[in-house]
């Protein structure tokens, strides 16, 4: 038999996890790609888009925790063969995923130049976002109802299925991207940003489409609501809970960041919005041997299988790591070429460019942090990730950026701070992990 941290067994989830994980920051990239070549006021669209999309992405990974609470509890269930004990639970969590988005959408949409403006967007910047927002923000039932989704798919060791939903959304944005955005002459008008927002819309709704079909016809479970709530239930919810804390503690420190690159000027957000979405679609790359960890390590820990987990941690980190310098290489031989696919800003580029180097610079260090979250998050130690997040973020970051921003650093000292950041979360899971594990490996 086959062992469960074998290269075959690890990469047999961590591969189409990566692939399903850089098509959601793909359509990002796709959007800020589109937007930042049109014609007419593309820095200020370019701007908008990215602050838009960081507000969209802290919602969304706040929210989204259930994911991982639900993958998290599947994959411990399937490690000790007692999966029918979560079967009323998963249309619960489901369910309550979709009441929340509703929750969420009806207290932000309706506040949108409020909240934009928080960002220190104004005028055209702050127009373009309300209107791109609006559209984009009726995509929040669909998208955290797909992810809950995505969640059941990773606990069942399976993540080829959110892989062929997310490679079809991401088709569908692209596709759409283009003619929304720029039009057809004759036929369909350009829709400039908001055409962006429609196509990212219908990109979403195939996604849910496709999730929905693998889960009726893959998975043992359904949707039929049991009025007897599941006693796991309490659980799920607490562990969601401590990670939307770490999650919003994640997100101030995007924000703090945003708010400070606008405030420097349109073309230091302008390279922000480049630089933030080039490091998101790298830590979603990455991120497919944390999901590999995170289901993975469930199951080891739901059969105790303590040696195994170890041997998994070791593994996981080698091939994170590797992808993290293949990432470096691959940009450092198009460093220059990177930033034009985005926008040909002559101003935005010379900025983007003389920062780019620490976004690779900390990738390293990246892979491993988001190695064994997605570990720490399978064996269900949401607590710990959240106080560490706290840590990391008000007595690392925020000072690192207000320090940097003292001497004027600007969009060096904001990824200066991102790295002090990055390497107190790696430096925290590594030594909990050996305290906690190595022990019981033997």
């Amino acid at each position: 038999m086959e062992s469960s941290v074998s290269f075959k067994n690890i990469n047999r989830i961590a591969i189409p996890a990566i692939i399903a994980g850089i098509a959601e920051p793909l359509i990002s990239l796709t959007d800020i790609a589109v937007i930042g070549n049109i014609e007419k006021n593309s820095v200020e669209a370019l701007a908008a888009a990215g602050i838009v999309g960081s507000f969209l992405s802290a919602i969304i990974w706040i929210v989204a925790q259930t994911k991982t609470a639900i993958s998290a509890i599947v994959s411990q269930h399937l490690g000790a063969n007692r999966i029918h004990a979560v079967k009323t639970l998963i249309p619960q969590a489901i369910y309550f995923n979709f009441a929340f988005s509703l929750v969420i959408y009806a207290t932000t949409a309706f506040f949108a130049e409020s909240i934009f403006s928080a960002y220190n967007a104004e005028g055209l910047i702050l127009k373009y976002s309300e209107d791109y927002y609006q559209i984009r923000a009726l995509g929040y039932p669909l998208t955290l109802v797909t992810f809950a989704i995505f969640g059941v798919f990773r606990g069942l060791q399976n993540t080829l299925w959110a892989m062929k939903c997310s490679l079809a959304g991401a088709a569908v944005n692209v596709g759409l991207d283009f003619l929304l955005v720029y039009g057809i002459d004759g036929l369909i008008p350009a829709m400039h940003l908001k055409g962006a927002a429609y196509a990212s819309l219908a990109a979403q709704g195939t996604m849910l489409v496709m999730a929905l079909w693998f889960f009726f016809k893959k998975t043992p479970f359904h949707l039929k609501l049991s009025l007897n709530i599941n006693p796991r239930l309490k659980g799920l919810l607490l562990m969601a809970a401590n990670l939307f804390v770490r999650t919003a503690a994640l997100n101030f420190a995007i924000y703090l960041a945003n708010a400070y690159a606008t405030d420097y000027g349109k073309n230091y957000i302008a390279a922000q919005s480049i630089l933030m979405n080039i490091w998101l679609f790298f830590s979603f790359f990455i991120d497919g041997y944390a999901n590999a960890g995170n289901a993975i390590g469930g199951k080891l820990l739901g059969a105790r299988d303590y040696r195994n987990l170890w041997e998994l941690s070791k593994k996981i980190s080698k091939y994170a790591v590797l992808i993290a310098f293949i990432l470096m290489a691959i940009c450092g031989l198009f460093y220059n070429q990177i930033g034009l696919v985005f926008n040909k800003d002559v101003a935005v580029l010379a900025i983007f460019s003389s920062v780019f180097w620490i976004v690779l610079l900390m990738q390293p260090v990246n892979a491993i942090a988001f190695m064994f979250d997605g570990i720490f998050k399978g064996l269900g130690e949401a607590k710990y990730l959240r106080n560490l997040l706290l840590v990391a973020t008000f007595l690392g970051f925020t000072p690192a950026l207000l320090i940097s921003d003292y001497f004027g650093l600007k969009l060096y000292g904001i990824w200066i701070a991102f790295f002090v950041w990055m390497l107190i979360r790696s430096a925290g899971l590594v030594i909990k992990f050996r305290r906690k594990y190595l022990q019981k490996e033997v």
